[in-house]
């Protein structure tokens, strides 16, 4: 009892009084320690136990075998096991089965593979270990070869062997396998078992089969627990169903208290989608369920605040932490990356390799570093630490490395150096390196290199719209409008289609969005009047538009009134006469942002005195009008369409303009569900 209870020095004072103790009192003992995680006390029990010659049981040794394996101490592990087989006791299938567990858990796998070998007897108990630990081991093959022989020989699997099975398959990706394993689980009888179920989720999940996932977690009905929450949340995440993910969280919070898994999920989902508003009723959330000091919560919530450019926010968060791994500081790092802040991710990279804690930076920390050099131009310091990747720190430069190193050159102005740089490589160039270049030859007209870098993209991808639509620009910039036509047309044979371009903001809790030339808004003659205004002002401020970005040969005059009615300069529009003043007006487009937009809006942000914040897939930039405050700085973060993301997203991208009215339901609705969220964690 007192053993139990964790008590002990109780257990202890009771063992003394026992005139001659039994292999029994000495066991309840050395259990106790052992579901009371008190390994070392249970080892010292068994040594003192065999002083007093008392020789242990079937029941003593795998407690002993457990207490081997959690203290990661193998030689204690085969001391063990020597007496265990000197006593007779090794043969036994229980003690076996744990002596195999210890084994594999110390990483003595030549060992524990010759221990289940020389097992004459094996129950479910044993077969399960074994497949589970082969699986731990990434040696799906052994535990799918295992599974088979276990049916073999007749074996009945459980929850257990079918969950390793999976996971197995997981790590081979084996999709129609897992398919065929399930059909035997509906046959086996074991369909309506919660663990198997979470199982199967996770299983789809992970293999990109997002349908199939929803399908079993909506079967499972009212036994859904905690675990089946967070394996349907962390598989929509996983497919980037980000949206879905916010809904599942919702839902879930109707019925279990929220976990530190549930929580770090969906704030990688906000992460992914740029929703800050989100993201901080979620972090209070996490305060409120005692969760945020949890390592994972924290790096989440660095994540996301680094993405959505609230360093000040992911710095509190960093500063605060009791504890953090390599994720942590990959978060923040990435963090000040994405604000162009080389000079600080480059100190917080020096202080996790070089300081006290001396962590070994990762594959990913390194692209994160190469990534803030390149937006800051930093050529020779990124140059420094791409080339001492594998001598100071052993890791061997992969292509994100690489398209870095062609971005930080060609960004600086050294396009040819990039190019004879990639020509250089020891890989073969991927679709980012070739796509830095060409983004490159576009920010300095090298035209001439654009085309190969855009040929080049063609033949590792023909059908993506992007490569296009930037040489087709480029030529348009550069006044080959011939040339852009080609191109154009070539689009319009093989049948890829542009995407096309909306920016959206968000004001009393409605997303409105708009597209290019767009008058369909409710509150148009107003935008229009503002667009008016700002466009008299500004050309009073000495503003003069870049009209080499408009895609059309027209006169100049047209083509100023071409670019003048872009998604994101009606968005601003709308933002300056719907929100008070004061209040920061945040943009969010689904590509990149021109020039001439980006150029305009840091005019507008000086002219009205409001802080500007906007975001694509490539920026990340706060415009205010103090010159001093203005940041402006590349990123590579995909900022997905909030509400509309996924399948809304390319069904509203199928729109005409006389059908955005009844598309606004969706978003309403959308928006809607955001709001409802926000009120229920408050």
């Amino acid at each position: 009892m007192y053993s139990k209870l964790d008590l002990l020095n109780s257990a202890q004072h009771v063992l003394s009084l026992t005139h001659l103790p039994t292999v029994v009192t000495w066991t309840s003992l050395i259990s106790g320690c052992i579901n009371n995680r008190r390994f070392i006390a249970a080892i010292t029990h068994f040594t003192n136990m065999r002083r007093h010659s008392v020789h242990p049981n079937d029941f003593t040794y795998p407690c002993v075998f457990k207490a081997s394996a959690s203290l990661q101490m193998p030689i204690t592990g085969k001391q063990v096991h020597s007496l265990a087989l000197k006593d007779g006791l090794i043969y036994d299938v229980f003690v076996g089965c744990s002596a195999f567990d210890m084994y594999s858990k110390t990483g003595l796998h030549v060992d524990a593979c010759n221990m289940f070998d020389e097992m004459p007897h094996r129950n479910l108990a044993t077969w399960n270990a074994y497949i589970s630990n082969a699986v731990q081991d990434r040696r799906s093959v052994d535990a799918i070869s295992a599974f088979k022989e276990f049916l073999c020989v007749h074996g009945e699997p459980n929850y257990i062997t079918f969950c390793a099975f999976l996971n197995a398959c997981v790590d081979m990706l084996r999709l129609n396998l897992g398919r065929q394993l399930h059909s035997f689980i509906v046959r086996c009888g074991y369909k309506e078992d919660v663990s198997v179920a979470n199982g199967l989720i996770d299983f789809y999940g992970k293999c990109g089969d997002i349908v199939s996932s929803e399908m079993v977690f909506s079967r499972i009905g009212r036994r859904r627990n905690v675990v089946s929450w967070c394996s349907m949340l962390a598989a929509l995440v996983q497919n980037h169903e980000e949206e879905r993910a916010c809904m599942v969280f919702l839902q879930a919070r109707r019925e279990v208290e929220p976990t530190d898994f549930m929580i770090s999920s969906v704030l990688s989902a906000c992460a992914e989608l740029g929703g800050l508003e989100l993201g901080r009723s979620i972090h209070a959330l996490a305060v409120k369920a005692c969760v945020e000091e949890n390592i994972f919560v924290g790096s989440a919530l660095v994540d996301l605040y680094g993405k959505c450019g609230s360093v000040e926010n992911a710095e509190q968060v960093f500063g605060e932490m009791p504890e953090r791994n390599l994720v942590t500081w990959n978060a923040m790092i990435g963090g000040y990356a994405h604000q162009g802040d080389v000079d600080m991710a480059l100190r917080l990279f020096e202080e996790m390799t070089l300081g006290s804690r001396g962590i070994a930076p990762s594959y990913v920390t390194l692209v994160s570093v190469l990534s803030a050099c390149s937006r800051a131009g930093a050529v020779e310091r990124g140059m420094q630490i791409f080339e001492a990747m594998r001598l100071n720190y052993g890791i061997e430069p992969g292509a994100e490395h690489y398209a870095c190193v062609v971005d930080l050159l060609g960004r600086s102005g050294l396009v040819d150096r990039a190019y004879e740089f990639i020509k250089n490589m020891p890989i073969r160039p991927t679709i980012s390196v070739w796509g830095a270049l060409l983004g490159a030859c576009k920010m300095h007209g090298k035209t001439k290199l654009g085309k190969i870098a855009a040929e080049k993209l063609f033949e590792l991808d023909h059908v993506d719209s992007g490569n296009h639509v930037v040489l087709s620009n480029m030529l348009a910039s550069a006044g080959r409008w011939e040339e852009a036509t080609v191109v154009r047309k070539e689009m319009k044979d093989i049948g890829i289609k542009k995407n096309v371009g909306y920016s959206w903001i968000a004001v009393k809790n409605r997303i409105h969005v708009f597209q290019a030339k767009d008058s369909s808004h409710e509150r148009n003659s107003e935008i229009q009047a503002m667009l008016g205004k700002l466009r008299g002002e500004m050309k009073e401020a000495g503003y003069v538009p870049d009209t080499n970005l408009s895609l059309f040969d027209l006169e100049d005059e047209e083509k100023a009134s071409e670019v003048w009615y872009h998604s994101e300069k009606i968005a601003l529009a709308f933002g300056l006469i719907a929100l008070p003043q004061g209040v920061p007006i945040r943009i969010t487009k689904n590509l990149r942002i021109c020039g001439d937009c980006h150029s305009a809006i840091k005019f507008i942000s000086r002219i009205v005195g409001r802080e500007i914040i906007t975001v694509d897939d490539f920026y990340f930039s706060v415009l205010s009008d103090d010159e001093n405050d203005l940041l402006a700085h590349v990123s590579d973060h995909k900022c997905h369409v909030p509400w509309h993301h996924g399948v809304a997203c390319e069904e509203f991208q199928k729109l005409n303009v006389d059908e955005r009215e009844n598309a606004d339901l969706l978003l309403r609705e959308l928006a809607g569900a955001y709001v409802s969220f926000a009120i229920f964690v408050e």
